[in-house]
């Protein structure tokens, strides 16, 4: 019996890790052509649909995971900037506790748009910019932006999941 529970554990850990890889690719590899610039800051709306499809599938932690690696990626590769890590990983935390918490796709959407619209740059114009980047932006120069990024994605990122469910890849219910 125990040994039954490990590997159905093993086999969940496994599947967990490899949505994971496979969100960060997607990630990664439409980077360079979702991503340009609205205002002061280079948004990515693919990066909040990965957030609310990682919160939903993984949970809030793997979503935050999944979105630090991103950020990572894109920073190496010079298609985003150090804001993009309390822009997606903000979202993502909040999109999987949102998520957790109703058991509602809207509510996926909504905590990664108020992590991403709204917390996201009040840390990055209080924190990120000036220690990071050696700058000071306005938190008000970042909403407009990061505000029209996540709501685009967390869209994007419900239609995706309802593909998923309707394609019988992903269970969204339980």
């Amino acid at each position: 019996m125990n040994e039954t529970v490990n590997k159905s554990a093993s086999a969940a850990h496994t599947r967990r890790v490899a949505y994971a890889v496979v969100l960060v690719a997607i990630g990664v590899a439409l980077a360079p052509y979702t991503s340009f610039p609205i205002g002061i800051a280079k948004i990515n709306p693919t990066q909040h649909l990965i957030n609310v499809v990682g919160a939903v599938v993984l949970g809030p932690w793997w979503a935050v995971l999944v979105a630090m690696v991103i950020g990572i990626i894109r920073n190496a590769l010079g298609v985003g900037t150090l804001l993009a890590f309390p822009g997606g990983m903000i979202g993502a935390l909040l999109a999987g506790y949102m998520f957790g918490w109703r058991r509602k796709l809207g509510m996926a959407a909504a905590g990664e748009i108020a992590g991403t619209g709204l917390i996201a740059p009040v840390v990055s114009a209080l924190w990120v910019a000036p220690v990071f980047m050696g700058k000071a932006i306005p938190y008000l120069a970042l909403v407009p932006s990061f505000m029209a990024s996540t709501i685009a994605g967390a869209f994007l990122g419900i239609l995706a999941l309802k593909l998923l469910q309707r394609a019988d890849i992903v269970d969204t219910e339980g």
